[in-house]
């Protein structure tokens, strides 16, 4: 591999053209493959090697070289320098020492964990990403145990339970019941059935097409105080709702001409035109 990628191409040892890039390191002055090359037949001290520049220009030349060379030959690169690395570390700890053996030892078990934690940190999120029981979903209601009794039998004194009986059923003719009772307050509001009369009575009596607010009742003569707003709101809700009801079975007919408009309702029949909404006079403001 390494005399292939030396051969690639004549200029091969520029900053970060060709085959490998081209490396000024103290005792060596070549491409990157011809290092490796030199450090694996023992042509070169390693131990005199500067490993953070050997690093710094490798970082340069990817850098430079990101889009010119192909990313295949870039990574290339790196494994050289990889190699370089494994060597040197051999001069510092041979292989056949127990403690380098542990230290492989050690990495492994850590490989192995990190691979672990990212294996649950990924469960985590996909189960992160479920519903979550009392938050997204909740859980039936026990069922009740019908018919039978669990957890062994029930012993039942027969003499108490007789007299319990009696004392239920036993109702003394003095006794009141004193618990209160809640009683939804009445109010006075006004409901559909007698806005639909009115409604048609109405028009019946103009015998023209009238506004929704013409139709609303009118004051009450029972009290001079002026109607509450829950009251108007009623007025208002149930000749709208009336309204819409006499649309439904035919018997009315609504237009409006655009949005927020008052609403024009007439007698519906099948040779009655619809109303002339610009004739109507609009309501005050």
């Amino acid at each position: 591999m390494i005399a292939a990628m030396e051969g690639s191409s004549g200029a091969g040892d520029g900053a970060g053209e060709g085959g490998s890039p081209h490396l000024t390191l103290d005792g060596f002055d070549g491409s990157l493959a011809l290092l490796l090359a030199q450090a694996r037949s023992h042509q070169i001290d390693l131990s005199t090697l500067r490993l953070p520049d050997l690093i710094d220009q490798l970082a340069d030349r990817l850098d430079r070289a990101r889009a010119t060379i192909p990313l295949g030959h870039q990574a290339d690169w790196v494994v050289m320098a990889s190699w370089i690395l494994l060597l040197r570390s051999d001069l510092l700890l041979p292989r056949d020492e127990p403690a380098l053996q542990a230290a492989e030892r050690r990495a492994t078990d850590l490989r192995d964990r990190l691979v672990a934690l990212q294996e649950i940190q990924a469960l985590g999120a996909w189960l992160e990403q479920r519903p979550q029981l009392g938050r997204d979903v909740f859980a039936r209601g026990r069922s009740e145990a019908i018919g039978g009794v669990i957890g062994g039998s029930v012993e039942v004194d027969m003499i108490a339970f007789l007299w319990a009986c009696l004392e239920r059923f036993d109702d003394p003719a003095d006794t009141v019941d004193t618990r209160p009772i809640y009683r939804l307050p009445a109010l006075d509001l006004y409901d559909i059935p007698e806005a639909r009369d009115r409604i048609l009575r109405r028009l019946a009596d103009s015998e023209a097409a009238l506004r929704l607010d013409q139709l609303l009742p009118g004051p009450d003569q029972r009290t001079a105080q002026p109607p509450t707003r829950l009251r108007l709101r009623s007025a208002w809700s149930s000749t709208f709702v009336a309204s819409l009801e006499l649309a439904r079975q035919g018997d009315v007919a609504l237009a409006q001409a655009e949005t927020f408009d008052p609403i024009i309702v007439s007698v519906s029949s099948s040779d009655q035109l619809q109303p002339n909404i610009s004739s109507i006079p609009s309501a005050a403001p």
